[in-house]
């Protein structure tokens, strides 16, 4: 079983800004967001690593938080931490659904 180190690495970085985003402006909201999103991320890695068709829940959060992201980057114009999750979260989408149409069917033994 290959893990997907790219989703891993998403929901790692989700985790980690929520946490800075705590540590710089002691924001309760930005950590109790990074740490949901970030696990719910990870648990949709782990998923996505035992089997390329079950993109469900990974798909269902990414897309959630590239659209709460996408609309605060639209009205606050900060690359950061918005637009950076924004464009994150837009490749992650297009990876995951990529992979879910070339991924190979698991063989029944």
């Amino acid at each position: 079983m290959p893990f997907d180190i790219f989703a891993f690495s998403y929901a790692a970085s989700v985790a980690a800004g929520g946490i800075f985003g705590y540590v710089k402006s002691n924001s309760i909201p930005s950590l109790g967001a990074g740490l949901l999103f970030g696990t719910i991320l990870g648990y949709g890695a782990y998923q996505v690593s035992v089997d390329q068709k079950n993109v469900g829940v990974f798909l269902g959060a990414s897309s959630t938080l590239c659209g709460v992201m996408g609309y605060r980057f639209y009205n606050t114009g900060k690359i950061s931490p918005a637009g950076i999750i924004t464009i994150l979260s837009a490749v992650m989408i297009v990876r995951t659904i990529n992979r879910y149409f070339t991924a190979t069917p698991l063989k029944v033994q």
